[in-house]
């Protein structure tokens, strides 16, 4: 039961990369573009949970789904691929309603 919420992570992410080859928002429109935008969206919430863990905001509470590793104290592993799949999901979001927009 330890991995069920990084499954369900990956299993998202799947999802998204299907809708995302099906019409071309975000990785198959601009994959250079799609990926720096990850990275760095990425590591500001990454940043912005490190500050939150340092003043006592953010803490893992520790699940029966989740993974005993952490990345850092109260900073578990699957927390990076959340953070992807949050960016990921609002760039095709963004570029979803970009395309509806523009056929209408």
């Amino acid at each position: 039961m330890q991995w069920f919420y990084l499954i369900g992570l990956l299993v998202g992410i799947s999802g998204l990369l299907i809708i995302d080859y099906r019409w071309k928002l975000a990785f198959w429109r601009d994959a250079k573009r799609t990926v720096l935008t990850t990275i760095v969206a990425v590591l500001v919430f990454v940043l912005w949970d490190f500050f939150g863990i340092y003043v006592g905001v953010f803490f893992h509470g520790g699940s029966q789904y989740s993974l005993p590793f952490r990345l850092a104290p109260e900073f578990p592993i699957e927390e990076i691929v959340f953070l992807f799949l949050l960016t990921y999901s609002t760039l095709i979001v963004y570029h979803g309603v970009q395309l509806w927009r523009s056929r209408t």
